[in-house]
């Protein structure tokens, strides 16, 4: 593949992304925010590192107001290393998002699970807690949406078929959160 044929795959993948999902992202988070519950991010591999980008963005990036605007109150859970890794250790990988939820989540938070392929078996078990726990789920996935698609709550979904097409339509997206979501905080 050549880079300009790259470039109109990606083009293609963001022309078709679903504004409807994506509002319905932004309206989440903004109810999380308005209610004071917490946000908890979670991906692996390059989805862990879009998790962790979107926590420092809408965490800082959707500030006005340092010094005395009300802040969202979010985490990304890939970012605790040695607690993933206890758990993934003496417990299984499948359990280090869920473990963490049931330690630092209450009924009314928001999870939003990232996965590009839907079908990460942490992300799911995560998922499954939290919507027996009473949380709100909103899952980001990419390929078919994977199994994701039917246990999150909700759900916005990028319906290509390369991994770093959806990684990189999911960190645009991302971007388009914090400023929407920095007008609407602003207000």
């Amino acid at each position: 593949m050549d880079y300009p044929s790259y470039l109109k795959d990606v083009g293609k993948a963001l022309g078709e992304v679903d504004a409807e999902q994506v509002e319905r992202l932004v309206d989440a988070i903004c109810d999380a925010y308005e209610a004071g519950r917490l946000v908890f991010v979670i991906g692996n591999g390059g989805s862990g590192a879009n998790a962790s980008h979107l926590c420092e963005d809408l965490g800082k990036g959707t500030l006005t107001d340092f010094e005395n605007q009300k802040r969202l109150r979010i985490i990304s859970l890939t970012d605790n290393t040695p607690y993933i890794s206890a758990w993934a250790n003496d417990e299984g990988y499948d359990r280090v998002f869920a473990e963490q939820l049931k330690s630092l989540g209450s009924p009314g938070d928001l999870l939003i699970a990232i996965s590009g392929s839907g079908n990460s078996a942490n992300i799911l078990r995560a998922i499954e807690y939290a919507n027996a726990a009473g949380m709100k789920t909103f899952g980001v996935s990419g390929y078919d949406g994977g199994k994701l698609l039917g246990l999150a709550q909700d759900n916005w979904h990028v319906k290509c078929q390369d991994m770093g097409i959806v990684e990189s339509v999911h960190g645009v997206v991302f971007h388009y959160l914090t400023d929407a979501l920095k007008q609407k905080f602003a207000q």
